[in-house]
């Protein structure tokens, strides 16, 4: 499956939907092109973004943060463990 596909993107919404995140697509001028909201566990992306730039920016959120693993479905565990390894090699 190609990393810039809906499909992916839809895995990456289910991670953070697993680990209890609130993830919405709003229109805003966001510097980083998103806003994490870490007391509220809430995600905000500019709805305008490409496939690919969501995915961009959810990939740099999740491998930003800390994660309970024991909470997530082996799918999940998946996604987290490629970004992981992208995150490695760049």
């Amino acid at each position: 499956m190609s990393k810039s596909s809906p499909a992916y993107l839809k895995k990456l919404e289910q991670l953070f939907k697993e680990a209890g995140f609130v993830l919405r697509y709003e229109k805003g001028s966001f510097k980083a092109g998103h806003c994490l909201l870490l007391t509220q566990q809430m995600i905000v992306v500019n709805k305008f973004y490409t496939v690919d730039t969501k995915i961009t920016a959810l990939s740099d959120i999740a491998h930003s943060l800390h994660w309970e693993d024991d909470q997530l479905s082996a799918e999940s565990k998946k996604v987290l463990y490629e970004i992981r390894q992208t995150a490695l090699k760049l």
